[in-house]
């Protein structure tokens, strides 16, 4: 019997990574045959996850044979899914985003509106009987606090809280502590070029006819970011030439004052002044509370477009 795929989406998080290898280890208790994938490279807030608590990455993999059986996580949109997609035969879906797809056979859908797929995921794991083991709870615990900016991010519910503290007394570990460190590695962007910043977690999200991509990158310094301003403005310009983009939003999320500032290019950049009531200077504005991506950006560019 051939193997199903797992894999989270393109640009891969510390969610979509931690996710197909939990997601891996469900179905393999289930009694599946699967193996958990990915679709780039791991950024160095996975790496420092992955690293600390001694787990190996999920396989790369670029293209998928025509009819593979898939189960997706941490997404559902065809444009963040692998390139052919569109021959595979999806099973599965476990996600915390808007449904994007369609299919024209049936298939076991998972979404709920959680700070985190790995919300989703345990449970998953409670409502078949299973209890995460140690390293299973560390991916988990650490997907959640990543996605929910160490439970402060407006995505966060409570279903997010409790699964965190549950999980923290299987890791055992001060996940406060843990996650600040965790949560500061991934901030470093000194050895990544701005072709590579600008593709870090970049989402090709259309505010209705507004063709736009919204890449976002977690900082402890904003202004640290903003000395490269120059060079990610021309980088950002190349890639609106290549996509033929109307827009691209750059989120500096600044992990410990909760706040974003924003660079917008493209012959639709005002759509962010007309959103948030602010002035666009030299291209940049600062959006204060703005953490959220999910939340905070993608409704209300769309409800404004």
């Amino acid at each position: 019997m051939s193997k199903t795929y797992i894999f989270g989406h393109k640009s891969p998080d510390t969610d979509s990574i931690t996710s197909s290898l939990v997601m891996c280890d469900l179905e393999t208790k289930l009694g599946n045959e699967v193996v958990a994938c990915r679709l780039g490279s791991l950024n160095k807030e996975t790496e420092y996850v992955l690293n600390y608590f001694d787990i190996e990455a999920p396989e790369l993999i670029e293209t998928i044979e025509d009819g593979t059986d898939v189960i997706l996580v941490d997404h559902n949109s065809p444009n963040e899914s692998v390139d052919n997609i569109e021959n595979a035969n999806i099973l599965k879906v476990v996600d915390h985003h808007k449904i994007a797809f369609e299919t024209s056979y049936p298939l076991f859908v998972r979404t709920e509106p959680v700070g985190c797929t790995e919300t989703v995921l345990f449970k998953l794991y409670k409502e078949n009987g299973f209890t995460p083991d140690k390293t299973i709870a560390s991916l988990m615990l650490s997907a959640i606090i990543s996605d929910t900016l160490l439970l402060k991010s407006p995505t966060t519910t409570e279903d997010d809280k409790k699964t965190v503290e549950e999980l923290a007394e299987i890791v055992e570990i001060d996940y406060e502590a843990y996650g600040l460190e965790m949560l500061k590695a991934g901030t470093d962007l000194s050895s990544f070029t701005i072709p590579e910043i600008l593709s870090l977690d970049a989402k090709q999200i259309d505010f209705k006819n507004v063709k736009s991509i919204v890449n976002q990158v977690n900082t402890a310094d904003i202004s640290d970011v903003m000395k490269m301003k120059d060079d990610l403005e021309d980088g950002m310009n190349k890639i609106i030439e290549e996509e033929d983009l109307d827009l691209f939003m750059l989120l500096i999320t600044d992990i410990v004052n909760s706040n974003s500032q924003v660079i917008a290019i493209g012959k639709d950049a005002t759509l962010v002044e007309k959103a948030y009531g602010v002035k666009l200077e030299d291209n940049a504005v600062l959006l204060e509370g703005v953490v959220s991506r999910k939340k905070q950006v993608v409704p209300i560019m769309t409800e404004n477009a």
